[in-house]
């Protein structure tokens, strides 16, 4: 990771039109200290005028220092596959609801900017997941998730059987709506809200988490990080493996999804004094008074 940062990309939330001020904003306050401001060009479609160069989010990649992210959890989801192989740490302005990425607000994010680009900030290595799909020997599908590995049912009512192994081993056969495997960041996602536990960011784990499974003894299970995940799907229909709910692909007979993790990590950076239990007791509102 370089410091000081020189080059400095800002990606806004996609297809919001209320990223336009809050990012000119900040574009303004970095080129005016001397910083390169490059702009993602899907978000520079919602700028009524862009007078810093516009790329495409992979051509960015390769020539910051830095990522600026104005959105939500989605936002950074989306970023964080782009950037996570060009070692490019990335920041996070709450824009969306609960934000458990985004530290920053906007009504504070140029305070706390200028500090964190002055070195004041922490750095935090977040796990990522590759998926791979192994129709027989030939691999059809793979890509990167940051929350979650998930499979589903689509359009069908019943329910998916399939087989889970662990580093080889047998773990169990399964019937149920689907199947979370997710990584810590992804567990106060889509496997908080199907009954799995809150995982500390910091934890060199993964956690699989059955969607409304047929055998009410089967339970989440929390595994090593280095396991290798194996799921084998044991009947046809309309059965879906998704990564973080933006790449998807359709499933067969016999097909088999290798998790495992990514050898590239996701490099977020906090302010000072961040706490992920704060976070926690601010989003989940467990700060409340009974």
């Amino acid at each position: 990771m370089k410091f000081p940062f020189k080059n400095i990309a800002l990606i806004g939330k996609h297809k919001s039109h209320d990223v336009a001020e809050p990012l000119l904003r900040m574009a303004e306050f970095l080129s005016a200290k001397g910083l390169s401001v490059l702009v993602d060009k899907q978000s520079a479609e919602h700028l009524p005028s862009c007078p810093y160069p516009a790329m495409e989010l992979a051509d960015i990649a390769g020539r910051v220092d830095l990522a600026i992210a104005l959105g939500g959890d989605g936002t950074m989801l989306n970023i964080a596959r782009t950037f996570s192989p060009h070692h490019v740490p990335m920041i996070g302005v709450n824009q969306g609801r609960l934000g458990f990425l985004t530290d920053l607000t906007l009504d504070n994010m140029l305070d706390v900017i200028e500090g964190m680009l002055e070195g004041q900030y922490v750095t935090e290595r977040r796990l990522l997941l590759s998926a791979r799909v192994m129709r027989g020997e030939t691999e059809v599908f793979s890509g990167t998730a940051f929350n979650e590995v998930v499979v589903h049912r689509s359009q069908i009512s019943s329910m998916v059987e399939f087989e889970v192994r662990i580093d080889g081993e047998y773990l169990y056969n399964q019937r149920a709506d689907g199947l979370i495997v997710a990584t810590p960041t992804g567990s106060t996602a889509y496997a908080m809200s199907a009954g799995g536990p809150i995982l500390h960011p910091g934890l060199d784990v993964l956690e699989l988490v059955p969607v409304c499974p047929h055998t009410l003894s089967n339970r989440p299970i929390v595994v090593r990080a280095s396991s290798v995940l194996e799921i084998l799907m044991h009947r046809t229909g309309d059965i879906r493996v998704r990564l973080d709910s933006h790449a998807s692909f359709d499933m067969q007979l016999d097909d088999r999804i290798v998790v495992t993790r990514c050898p590239e990590h996701a490099c977020l950076l906090h302010p000072v004094g961040h706490s992920y239990y704060h976070t926690l007791r601010e989003k989940l509102l467990w700060n409340q008074a009974f």
